[in-house]
């Protein structure tokens, strides 16, 4: 048998005599919290497809790293040059290594749309304080470089 406890009302208190409990109020037409909790399991695994929108995506912006050499700067470069002028010429190398004070790396790379599209490497070589030589990707041309060839009209 239920007794009421408190004013007669929906939602009310109730404290059942043959089981010796006390019956928490349900609102008319609430939703047990057991259902509520296999609704949602149900329904999760349909959220863990979303569909990519192909026409859509982030924009990725174009990255340049380094120092950007270029044949003409390496061009004034001449033996017997000192650090300083080499430093004019090219700029501060990206990598100084001290523990190889006689050499100094200019690294240079280029991502477009987050792809590497340029990477340049070019190395100086000291003896003393003199320029002794260039290693890399970017090197000195001939003392005098022939007449260019004719380029082609598109």
């Amino acid at each position: 048998m239920v007794v009421p406890v408190g004013a007669p009302f929906a939602g009310q208190f109730g404290y059942d005599t043959n089981k010796d409990i006390l019956i928490a109020p349900c609102e008319p037409g609430a939703v047990n919290p057991m259902k509520k909790l296999l609704i949602i399991i149900l329904l999760l695994p349909g959220c863990s497809y979303v569909p990519a929108i192909p026409t859509l995506a982030p924009y990725k912006i174009d990255i340049q790293q380094g120092n950007y050499v270029t044949q003409d700067m390496v061009a004034k470069l001449k033996p017997g040059m000192s650090r300083s002028q080499v430093r004019f010429a090219l700029g501060t190398p990206l990598v100084a290594d001290p523990f190889h004070a006689d050499r100094w790396d200019y690294v240079y790379m280029l991502h477009k749309k987050g792809d590497l599209v340029e990477q340049r490497l070019v190395t100086v070589l000291f003896k003393g304080d003199q320029l002794d030589r260039i290693e890399g990707d970017v090197v000195p041309g001939p003392a005098n470089p022939a007449s260019p060839a004719p380029q082609e009209k598109k």
